[in-house]
């Protein structure tokens, strides 16, 4: 079992830090300071250091393709290192943001990808920035093809088996509350077919809310009401329960995307009404707030997440 959540701190202070996507990656976010003023050395010592930690080096490439300039002080780096793979691939991940963005084709953001793949085929990353392209611009085949290809280098991928949850939970919204909506199945399957320490445990879990958000959207129920009546099933509370408990016993902090997983399960035991589970969650997240779930189903992420806590916490 963990042991007792640190206090939170000063709120007011930390606040500022909201959202960002490094989330707890300080060393991340020293070097992307320094990428976005156009000094690209230390983001290449950086991701050289990540080596083959695949959920890492996703996660830390995403960040750094986000940021502004990202195209030109990559391709700048890849001018000077032709054949990096490093350089390759935060081009092409910044590509995938710019077309995202709708700056850019969707085709010049394929072929980085593509060429990318090839400089390190065992790099799922490539594959992960053309999972992110197709879920905007493909087909649903494609999306399928490249969440296997991610998954065939990185079985416990976690970013791509978030956006796969993501995606299947927008399937059929018409059934309304169907416990036997294949976007539970996927997310079970994924948790039982990975190690006992595998934060895919958690899947489950955000395959509710990413359903309860397709629902809200599909049937205007945008009450508080609408979140509880969603996670008072019975496989809710199973998997809550079974989520919670791996959370005990395990508390992946080593993991790099570990706090999107905390801000589902707190968000997820507030709809269930356990506001003391809710409240050891949200000292564990601290600043490191994760605009998904709080803007479901859509509201302002940034106030629901300050009341939310307060609710928790009973600072309201």
């Amino acid at each position: 079992m963990s042991p007792p959540p640190p206090p939170l701190g000063r709120a007011r202070k930390r606040d500022a830090q909201l959202f960002d996507p490094a989330l707890c990656d300080t060393e991340l976010v020293d070097v992307r300071t320094q990428f976005a003023q156009g000094r690209w050395a230390r983001a290449r010592a950086l991701l050289v250091g990540t080596g083959d930690d695949w959920d890492r080096r996703g996660h830390r490439v995403v960040v750094l393709a986000e940021t502004p300039a990202a195209t030109a002080w990559a391709r700048e780096w890849l001018l000077a290192e032709p054949d990096s793979a490093d350089a390759a691939t935060l081009l092409a991940c910044a590509t995938v943001f710019t077309a995202l963005r709708h700056k850019g084709t969707p085709e010049a953001a394929d072929e980085a990808c593509r060429r990318a793949a090839g400089l390190l085929p065992a790099d799922p990353t490539p594959w992960l920035g053309l999972l992110m392209l197709s879920g905007s611009f493909g087909t649903e085949e494609e999306f399928s093809r490249h969440f296997d290809q991610v998954r065939a280098r990185h079985r416990e991928h976690h970013h791509a088996h978030h956006l796969m949850v993501a995606r299947l939970a927008e399937r059929t919204p018409a059934t309304g509350q169907d416990p036997l909506h294949e976007v539970y199945d996927f997310a079970a399957w994924a948790a039982e077919e990975s190690p006992a320490d595998s934060p895919l445990a958690v899947l489950p879990v955000i395959a509710h809310a990413e359903r309860y958000r397709v629902l809200a959207a599909a049937q205007g129920r945008t009450n508080p009401g609408a979140a509880a009546e969603h996670w008072s099933g019975r496989r809710a509370r199973t998997v809550l329960r079974s989520a919670f408990d791996w959370w005990l016993e395990w508390e992946r902090e080593d993991h790099p995307r570990n706090r999107v997983d905390l801000n589902f399960l707190a968000h997820a035991k507030l709809c269930e009404g356990r506001s003391a589970e809710a409240a050891a969650l949200f000292h564990r997240i601290g600043a490191h707030a994760t605009p998904a779930p709080w803007s479901y189903p859509d509201r302002d992420p940034h106030k629901a997440f300050l009341a939310a806590r307060s609710v928790a916490l009973g600072t309201a």
